[in-house]
């Protein structure tokens, strides 16, 4: 089995590879060829199918909704010119600090 990293790492670099081909033979290029306000809006639309699916408790559909919405992610963050690396750098600075103290000391 492959881990998550793994995985993200291959998916990254299949959108980034996607982006040069045509939409009208590749989803990702066809994606980001509308631009990162349609990106977001499939984000949206992928984040709110995995909550539906959640909450059915179908654990085989929230998956699969769960992978869409990090295809879908990753196709957002290109559009905006950003990796999953860059996320990580966020996740990886937020360890081991509370949920409630990182929360609070965001700009409101």
């Amino acid at each position: 089995m492959s881990s998550i990293g793994d995985v993200l790492t291959r998916l990254e670099a299949t959108i980034e590879a996607r982006k040069s081909e045509s939409p009208d033979s590749s989803y990702t290029a066809s994606l980001l060829s509308k631009g990162a306000e349609r990106c977001a809006k499939k984000f949206g639309e992928e984040a709110v199918e995995a909550a539906l699916a959640g909450a059915t408790g179908k654990k085989d559909e929230l998956a699969a909704e769960a992978a869409d919405v990090l295809y879908h992610l990753g196709v957002l963050l290109a559009a905006n010119g950003l990796s999953f690396a860059d996320v990580a750098a966020v996740l990886a600075a937020r360890e081991g600090v509370s949920g409630h103290d990182e929360k609070a000391s965001r700009g409101k």
